[in-house]
């Protein structure tokens, strides 16, 4: 059987473990005062949607949404275990949050991620991102990378 993703209300031990991979992997690219995690307690409130991939009952890869008001939808801890990259699971969890922001009345999705992530980069690029300036309340620094994506003109594929 294959890889299934989903929403998930609660975060198990496995989920917090693949939190905790990422920021190591976050931490060993980005000096600690660049980064903005977000913590699995904050992944848990309630403008916030978690996306979960798992593999024979493992969770391999996450993503999540985070809503802000304006409209404005945050892609946040975007995440895929080495061990899974490479199988389009990245994607396929840009388009679940894509698609759950649609239905929320978000019409821009906004998102922040490290100057060294080139891989995160071509998934946000393949998926319509496009490079922008700081957005929300992030400063500007050379270790961020911005992007955005306007929800407002755009059919979603499948229409």
């Amino acid at each position: 059987m294959g890889h299934v993703t989903k929403i998930e209300s609660t975060l198990g031990a496995d989920v917090s473990g693949l939190i905790s991979e990422l920021d190591g992997v976050l931490a060993a690219l980005t000096p600690p005062e660049f980064c903005s995690h977000m913590s699995t307690e904050d992944m848990m409130q309630d403008e916030t949607t978690v996306f979960v991939t798992r593999d024979g009952g493992v969770a391999v890869a996450c993503g999540a949404l985070k809503r802000h008001g304006g409209g404005i939808g945050e892609v946040k801890r975007m995440y895929t275990r080495p061990s899974h990259q490479r199988r389009g699971i990245g994607g396929e969890i840009l388009g679940l949050i894509e698609a759950h922001a649609r239905a929320a009345g978000v019409t821009r999705l906004v998102l922040e991620t490290g100057d060294r992530h080139p891989a995160a980069w071509r998934i946000y690029e393949r998926g319509g991102f496009t490079r922008c300036g700081a957005v929300l309340d992030y400063p500007a620094s050379d270790w961020s990378v911005f992007y955005e994506k306007s929800l407002n003109s755009q059919l979603s594929r499948d229409q």
